[in-house]
């Protein structure tokens, strides 16, 4: 749930600069605040990244501030929780830690680059910033990561028009042509580029002429730039190697598709968990199982699929731990996220499951 609606005409970025039209912070990039000890963007040697606890799981500990109400602690709730469910990053509240986030409602959205050490803010504004993807772009900051376009090898992907980029500074933005400057430093984790990543600018980002892009996809130009719904697939590769996540996990973002577990039809050996985020743009997902193959044990307990009416596994159940051979029925959720967890135990005959899910408009319960 967001507190405000959500414009689908816009990108991520393109509201955080609108949200960061009045700030009075000198912002690196458009909502990047630098602290005086770090000249550069970039920590080759993993000093602001967030420890990771002898479990596996990087603990990241947060206050909000008083002046939000409940939606919006909802919102920002649901924006982390796509992190929880996909990555081993886990936001908890804090307590004693000296490192943590301040999550509050200043002038616009922005947040320091990785771990500083101590008290750090990230801004997310009440009115402006309180979509999903705008928030994981600054939590995204606060965990160590760049903008898309400033990798060191972003020239082998896009072109940037130095010609249509303004001039000239204002109150919140340094000299608008640095905001395009490559990271020498930044740490590309041999994973590829992402036009579609939450942390990509937009092709018209501080344009000075409408219609005239500053960022041009190549060789082509058309490749779609930007997004509005949150982490992609390799935003969510880069946390998880970044910080050794071990985590299986896959975002599902078009109106229809498919999921399988790992060697299906084959017989699969090893231990593992699995999760499909389905989110589609509108309707509610319907998923239905082409194939059903799964280890009989008793109570499921040695593997088994559970499909969650929600973003984590903490919402409602809509298909409990199942496992045999018999097909489990066609499954619908409320609304426009589903998560299917998919657990395998050990070596065995089973086959897994293969699954196809369409947008459908479901009656009202």
């Amino acid at each position: 749930m967001t507190t405000e609606t959500d414009p689908q005409e816009d990108i991520v970025f393109n509201q955080i600069l609108k949200a960061n039209a009045e700030s009075t912070q000198h912002l690196r990039e458009g909502d990047i605040l630098m602290t005086r000890s770090r000249s550069a963007i970039g920590c080759s040697d993993h000093s602001c990244l967030w420890p990771q606890s002898n479990d596996g799981t990087v603990r990241v500990p947060y206050v909000f501030s008083a002046d939000y109400d409940e939606l919006h602690i909802q919102s920002i709730h649901e924006a982390m929780a796509e992190f929880e469910t996909l990555t081993c990053i886990d936001f908890v509240n804090h307590t004693t830690e000296s490192d943590y986030l301040s999550i509050k409602s200043g002038k616009g959205c922005w947040s320091y680059y990785g771990k500083i050490g101590g008290v750090q803010i990230v801004s997310l504004m009440k009115r402006g910033c309180m979509w999903k993807g705008v928030i994981q772009h600054e939590l995204n900051h606060a965990l160590g990561f760049l903008h898309e376009h400033a990798r060191s090898d972003r020239d082998n992907y896009v072109k940037i028009m130095w010609e249509y980029i303004s001039s000239g500074s204002c109150s919140f933005f340094l000299e608008k042509k640095v905001n395009f400057k490559k990271s020498d430093n930044s740490n590309n984790l041999d994973l590829q580029y992402d036009y579609s990543s939450v942390m990509h600018y937009g092709i018209n980002t501080f344009s000075n002429t409408p219609g005239k892009a500053t960022i041009v996809p190549i060789p082509d130009a058309s490749v779609p730039v930007g997004q509005r719904y949150g982490l992609s697939n390799l935003d969510v590769a880069k946390i998880n190697k970044l910080y050794n996540c071990n985590r299986c996990s896959t975002i599902l973002n078009g109106p229809s598709g498919s999921l399988s577990s790992d060697n299906n039809p084959s017989k699969h050996s090893g231990n593992a968990t699995c999760f499909w985020l389905i989110r589609i743009p509108s309707k509610q997902v319907s998923l239905n199982f082409d194939a059903f193959n799964l280890q009989s044990s008793t109570d499921c307990n040695t593997e088994y699929v559970t499909i969650y009416d929600g973003i984590s596994k903490s919402s409602e159940v809509l298909l409990n731990k199942t496992c045999g051979t018999k097909t489990p029925p066609t499954v619908t959720s409320s609304g426009k996220i589903m998560l299917v967890e998919f657990v395998r135990g050990g070596t065995g005959a089973a086959t897994g499951f293969k699954a196809s899910y369409t947008s459908v408009i479901f009656p009202t319960r």
